[in-house]
Order: C-alpha cells, then sequence, then structure tokens
C-alpha cells in the first residue's frame, strides 16, 4: 500500500511525522509531502521517504510573502505527480494551506482522506459553515481526533455519519528518548531551586508550554495565578511560560511583573532536544486555551506523564474526561483555573493528586494514544476505502 501524507506548510511536523513512522512500522509504504520546517530541527524519517515539494529555497523571512506566488504551481504538481503514482494509493491531507484555493487543485485520484486537525470555530458563522464543508465534503472520509470532533463535523458541517471516522491523536513519547537532551534554559535553572540540591523547599512549577497565541489564554492564566500566593508555611509555586511568540506580549509582561510570583518567560523556538529538560521539571501542566480541538502540547505532557490542568474545549475536554490526566475548568474561567492549579500545588495533598494525575497520564500514553495502536486503526481505515 502506497500512502502519500501531506502537509503543504508543515504546519504539525511532530505529528505528521510521527504517523508516518508509525504507518511505516505497520508495513505502509509512506511519503510525507510538505515544506522545510523553518524553526528548527525536527524527527528524523525513520522507514519513511520525505519529499520537500513546496516552498524550496526560500528564506524564513520571504517565505510567508512568497508562498503565495509559489503554492499554486506546486500544487498543480502535486496533482501531477500523486495522478501518475502506483496503485493502490491512498493520499491522507492533513492540512490545505489555501482552503478555498485547494480544494479546486487537488487530484482526483481516490481514495483521498483528511484529518480534521481543526474544525470549526466557537459560534460559527454560516459562511464558515460552507467553507469547512466545501473542504471536508470531497473526502472519502474524514479522521477526526475526537468524539466531540466527529460529532461538530456530522453536526455542525453536515457531512454523513459514514464519511467520518475517530482515530485518536497519539502522544509525543518519541520525545521520552531523544539520543540527546538539553539542560534547562538558563532564564529557568538559575536561580530557581528546581534544579540544585538546596534544604530549601522546592517550588511546585506550573508549566504553560507552545506557541504564545492568542487564543491560548495565556491572560486567563495570569489573572488566575493572582490567586497563588503561598498560605504561611508553605512555598509559592513559580509560573513558566515557555514558547515562540506569535503575538504582542508587552501587556501580558506588564501583567506578569505585578503578581506575588515568580513568572519565568521564555519567549522563543523550543526544539525538541530542550523539550524533556522542561517538562521532567514540570509539575503541573497547563492549558487555558479559549479555543481549540486538540494540542500537541496535550499529547506531550501524556508522554511525559504530567498532571495537567486544561480548558475543557474539543477533544482536549473529551480525553482529560475519559482518561483522568487533568482537571477540567470552564474555559476563560480564570477563577476556577486558579483554584485548581492551587489545589493541585499546595502540601501532601496537592502531591498526591498530581501523582495520581501522572500515573493516568502514563498509562493513556502507553495505551489508547500509542502510535502503533493508531497505525492499526489508521491503516484499516484505508483498506476500508480503498475496497
Amino acid at each position: 500500500m502506497h500512502v502519500k501524507l501531506i502537509d503543504p506548510s508543515a504546519f504539525t511536523p511532530p505529528y505528521d511525522r510521527a504517523l508516518a513512522a508509525a504507518l511505516a512500522a505497520e508495513g505502509a509504504e509512506v511519503e510525507l509531502i510538505t515544506s522545510e520546517f523553518t524553526y528548527g530541527p525536527v524527527p528524523e524519517p525513520q522507514g519513511y521517504e520525505v519529499s520537500y515539494d513546496f516552498y524550496r529555497r526560500i528564506s524564513p523571512r520571504a517565505r510567508r510573502l512568497s508562498k503565495a506566488s509559489r503554492h499554486v504551481p506546486e500544487m498543480r504538481n502535486l496533482r501531477r505527480k500523486l495522478d501518475s503514482a502506483p496503485d493502490p494509493l491512498v493520499t491522507h491531507y492533513q492540512w490545505m494551506t489555501m482552503p478555498r484555493i485547494d480544494r479546486r487543485l487537488i487530484s482526483d485520484r481516490r481514495p483521498r482522506l483528511m484529518t480534521a486537525h481543526y474544525i470549526l470555530p466557537p459560534g460559527p458563522t454560516g459562511r464558515q459553515v460552507r467553507e469547512a464543508r466545501k473542504v471536508f465534503a470531497p473526502m472519502d472520509a474524514v479522521i477526526a481526533h475526537s468524539e466531540l470532533g466527529a460529532r461538530r463535523l456530522i453536526d455542525e458541517v453536515g457531512l454523513p455519519a459514514e464519511q467520518v471516522k475517530v482515530i485518536p491523536h497519539g502522544a509525543f513519547e518519541y520525545l521520552t528518548r531523544l539520543p540527546e537532551e538539553k539542560p534547562l534554559p538558563k532564564e529557568l535553572r538559575d536561580p530557581s531551586p528546581v534544579w540544585e540540591e538546596t534544604d530549601e523547599p522546592k517550588a511546585p512549577v506550573i508549566l504553560f508550554f507552545g506557541l504564545l497565541r492568542p487564543y491560548k489564554g495565556i491572560d486567563v492564566l495570569l489573572r488566575a495565578a493572582g490567586q497563588l500566593a503561598a498560605p504561611s508555611g508553605q512555598v509559592a509555586p513559580e509560573l513558566w511560560i515557555v514558547g515562540n511568540p506569535r503575538m504582542d506580549l508587552t501587556g501580558l509582561k506588564e501583567q506578569a511583573a505585578k503578581l506575588d510570583l515568580d513568572v519565568r518567560w521564555v519567549t522563543r523556538f523550543i526544539e525538541d532536544a530542550e523539550i524533556p529538560s522542561i517538562m521532567r521539571a514540570a509539575d503541573v501542566l497547563v492549558l487555558p486555551y479559549v479555543d481549540g480541538e486538540q494540542s500537541g502540547v496535550l499529547y506531550t505532557g501524556l508522554a511525559f506523564g504530567k498532571a495537567m490542568v486544561v480548558s475543557d474545549i474539543g477533544g482536549i475536554g473529551e480525553v482529560a474526561r475519559e482518561h483522568g490526566v487533568a482537571r477540567l475548568v470552564p474555559p476563560g474561567d480564570a477563577l476556577a483555573l486558579g483554584h485548581e492549579l492551587g489545589e493541585l500545588t499546595r502540601g501532601e495533598a496537592g502531591a498526591a493528586a498530581r501523582r495520581e494525575m501522572a500515573a493516568r497520564s502514563a498509562e493513556a500514553a502507553s495505551g489508547a494514544f500509542a502510535w502503533d495502536r493508531i497505525a492499526r486503526q489508521t491503516i484499516a481505515l484505508y483498506e476500508e476505502v480503498l475496497a
């Protein structure tokens, strides 16, 4: 079986490459068709081929401006490539860079599938629903990562139930066994007692990790952090905000500076080799998002066995409810978020609750969200649509 995984803009390289490796390990002949990830290194191919058919030799600075002129001819080249590929062939789209254009340019070669990494914003307009339907409807199958996502595809987008399949997102366990790991960034290790032996009690670490975007709810997190001053005889937690900014942070940093709490910032791209030390040092991983269907941060937290507090949105909330890996809070509710973070970072009761959730995270990562299991489910779907 020949499988073409397509992500022209390299929106989700860790997911793309983990899925490609897992499919290859199950016997599929896999080619990932994508572009170079401009921010840093990505996992090396394991048993599959990578073709950089999009935006070649464009500098990172010029890429955003140049993509528009290059995209259409390169999509046409992709169509010719797929039309001439040998049978049996499955074309599996991960993202469409310019959906309104791409849906007219994709190959007629079937079967073709798409993973719905993002479906619709909350309270979508009629136009947004129609555009989503035009993207998803031509596919022979659409993969949702959660039952809630599948229901949205059926009830809101209007896809037939038989066209929608649920296959989970996998835990990024490859990050737990990298050949080389880097120490904590200097912003996080000095003078924090987290990394050095000391007689002083260690401050619990609350970690926000990932791209810094408006919908991630960092402002909500900082309001919640106002409730985290330590009771008498205890140590207040530290808050680490780590990730590549895609927004102006001036106001947020001013807000953080007013807190009676140590807030540490690392505002740059974090390469894979840095992730293990950051994750292992964290006591609680927090996802205070106000929108979203899934998050690679959630599946990184599962791989490292982290206790988490997450907003009850999309498939993120579903994973938390079904597997007990996180405390749930309503999106945008700073009071509820602060309460749960306080519960998990205070005293022995908080430590015990973290240990319990951590064990559930590790169990979920090796069970429902293991890539070998996901690959078998995906290949079964490929065989179904090929038939």
